[in-house]
């Protein structure tokens, strides 16, 4: 009797270390796309990340979107009460109000157009309320070369092949080139080349005095005034003479 009870605590501390170091290798961080294929357009994608703390709860993950999806076309559909989404230069993050203890976070998003790729990488960084941070982005090749982040392998979504005629959609109107305006200086009718009229403005300001009159008016006032004047000097003179 005392072997077997001796066995059953045995067995028992056995199962109980199984459950302890099973803990983290069960841990995970998926997507998920049910049938997905390259090149389908409107995709639901539903994300999930396991807590991997027992005093704090998750309240952010960073997600690095592969190459062929921009931030702008990610669109937040579903997730944890209180969370947003918010676009960043390589991705997104969703964010709220921290989750209770122990709970996974999930959260769906719908993509624009999946890239023509066999699949696709998903790097998250996930944090908790106290400021601990996991990594959810190793590779496969990273995950069975030295064991260093082993257990912590970035969500992958593998996609069937495109289906047949399918076709990439032109870019989000956010990245598409803006064709540049005309000015508008050539709008209000600049002078173009070989029709400018600058070399014309000295003539105008020669034939002009300061105060914008013709210069030919005052000469001809000046040339009047001499001439009435030289006049009545000639009158005086032949009337001193008759006398």
């Amino acid at each position: 009797m005392r072997r077997v009870g001796t066995l059953g605590g045995l067995t028992a501390a056995a199962f109980a270390v199984a459950v302890v170091t099973a803990g983290p290798a069960a841990a995970h961080a998926h997507v998920e796309a049910e049938g997905a294929r390259a090149l389908d357009q409107n995709v639901p994608l539903t994300f999930s990340a396991a807590s991997e703390s027992g005093t704090a709860g998750i309240s952010k993950l960073e997600v690095i979107l592969p190459k062929g999806i921009a931030p702008g076309d990610v669109t937040y559909k579903k997730g944890p009460t209180g969370w947003k989404l918010t676009a960043t230069d390589r991705g997104y993050t969703v964010s709220g109000p921290k989750l209770a203890v122990g709970e996974d976070a999930e959260y769906v998003v719908n993509v624009r157009q999946l890239p023509d790729a066999k699949s696709l990488v998903f790097k998250t960084v996930q944090s908790y309320s106290d400021g601990k941070v996991d990594r959810w982005i190793e590779l496969e090749e990273e995950e069975s070369s030295d064991g260093h982040g082993h257990g912590h392998p970035a969500p992958r979504l593998d996609l069937k092949p495109a289906a047949p005629g399918a076709k990439p959609v032109s870019p989000s109107p956010s990245e598409e080139p803006t064709p540049s305006a005309p000015s508008s200086d050539a709008a209000a009718g600049e002078p173009k080349t070989g029709t400018s009229t600058p070399a014309a403005e000295p003539a105008a300001n020669n034939a002009e005095g300061d105060d914008g009159m013709p210069v030919a008016v005052p000469v001809g006032i000046a040339a009047s005034v001499l001439v009435l004047g030289g006049g009545a000097w000639w009158l005086r003179s032949r009337r001193g003479e008759s006398a």
